[in-house]
C-alpha cells in the first residue's frame, strides 16, 4: 500500500502547487482532489496552463492520481455545445467571472480549451485507494452505485454531458452530489451572500458533522455563519451522514475558514484557502491532526 500526500483545490495558483508538492515530497505518491483551474481573487499570479501541465505530467508519470472537481466539470460543459448548438453551461456574466482565468489563457471553445477539457474527462469522479477514499465534495455509496452501473470506471463520457448538464435524472444528480455536495433550502425568509456576493437561499451542509444539529453549525461556505438561525435542522431533510464504520474519506471544495483541522476521524475537508494544507496518509484507519500539514 502506497502512502499519499493528498492535495486539495489548487485553483490555478502555481505557487500554492509548488508549496504543496514540497510539503509532500516524502510521500511515495500524490493524490489531487480536483479544482485545478479558475483562480480566485486572492491568487496573485494565476496560471491555469502551468498548473495543468505540471499536474498532468505527474499523473501521466504515475507519480499522482486525481479526481475531477466541479470546476473541471463546469469547464467541460462551458466549452461544449448541446445538440441544438447552445452551450451546455450558460456563458453568462456569473459563469464567465468564475471561469475567467481559464478563459483568459485558453479562450472560449478554442482548440486548447477543448483539448484540456477532453483531458478532464479522463479524471474519475471518485477513487478508492484501498483504505482511503477520495472525492471532490461528497462520498455517497448510493450515488457511486448509480454512476458505476453505467460507468464502472467512474469516468464520464461525451454521451453523458447533456444529461449531466440538465441535472434531471438520477445519474446526473448523482454526479452533481459527488462534485458539488449536498445543498438544501434554508427556512423561509433566510438567505446569505456567498464569497462572490451572490445571494443564496440554499446552503451546503457538512455531511460529516454528526454532532451539528443546527443550521449555523452544519452550514458550509457561508462567509458570515451568524446570519443563519440556531434552530435545529429538521429530520425530514433526510441528511445522510458518513458513519464511523466507513473507511476514511478526504474532500476539498468547501472553502473552510480558520485553522485546518480534522473534524472527524472518518471524513475531513482539506480546502482551507487562507491557510493551505495537505494530508499525509500512511494507511491509518482514522484521520488525525498530526498528519495534517500546513504549507511551509
Amino acid at each position: 500500500m502506497s502512502n499519499y500526500t493528498v492535495i486539495p483545490d489548487i485553483h490555478a495558483d502555481p505557487e500554492r502547487l509548488s508549496r504543496s508538492l514540497a510539503t509532500g515530497a516524502s510521500s511515495e505518491r500524490l493524490a489531487f482532489l480536483g479544482d485545478f483551474i479558475d483562480a480566485g481573487k486572492s491568487v496573485s499570479r494565476p496560471d491555469d496552463a502551468e498548473v495543468l501541465a505540471r499536474v498532468r505530467r505527474l499523473i501521466e508519470d504515475d507519480d499522482a492520481v486525481a479526481v475531477m472537481g466541479n470546476h473541471e466539470l463546469n469547464a467541460i460543459l462551458f466549452h461544449r455545445l448541446d445538440s441544438n448548438g447552445q452551450p451546455l453551461r450558460a456563458r453568462d456574466d456569473k459563469n464567465r467571472a468564475q471561469h475567467s482565468s481559464f478563459i483568459e489563457r485558453f479562450g472560449i471553445g478554442s482548440n486548447d480549451a477543448l483539448d484540456w477539457t477532453e483531458w478532464f474527462l479522463t479524471l474519475p469522479l471518485w477513487r478508492d485507494l484501498g483504505g482511503l477514499r477520495l472525492v471532490h465534495a461528497r462520498w455517497s455509496d448510493t450515488a457511486i452505485s448509480t454512476i458505476a452501473a453505467r460507468r464502472p470506471d467512474g469516468r464520464l463520457r461525451p454521451d453523458d454531458l447533456e444529461e449531466v448538464a440538465r441535472k434531471e435524472t438520477p445519474f446526473a444528480r448523482a454526479v452533481d452530489l459527488l462534485l458539488s455536495g449536498p445543498e438544501t433550502a434554508l427556512p423561509a425568509g433566510i438567505g446569505f451572500h456567498d464569497n462572490s456576493g451572490h445571494y443564496r437561499t440554499q446552503v451546503r451542509i457538512a455531511w460529516w458533522r454528526a454532532d451539528a444539529p443546527t443550521w449555523r453549525a452544519a452550514a458550509l461556505s457561508v462567509p458570515n455563519p451568524e446570519c443563519l438561525p440556531e434552530t435545529e435542522i429538521t429530520n425530514e431533510l433526510g441528511l445522510d451522514l458518513y458513519g464511523e464504520e466507513n473507511p476514511p474519506v478526504l474532500v476539498g471544495h468547501y472553502k473552510m475558514r480558520g485553522a485546518p483541522q480534522i473534524e472527524t476521524p472518518q471524513a475531513a475537508c482539506l480546502d482551507y484557502p487562507d491557510t493551505p494544507c495537505v494530508y499525509c496518509w500512511d494507511g491509518e484507519r482514522a484521520l488525525t491532526d498530526e498528519k495534517l500539514l500546513v504549507l511551509a
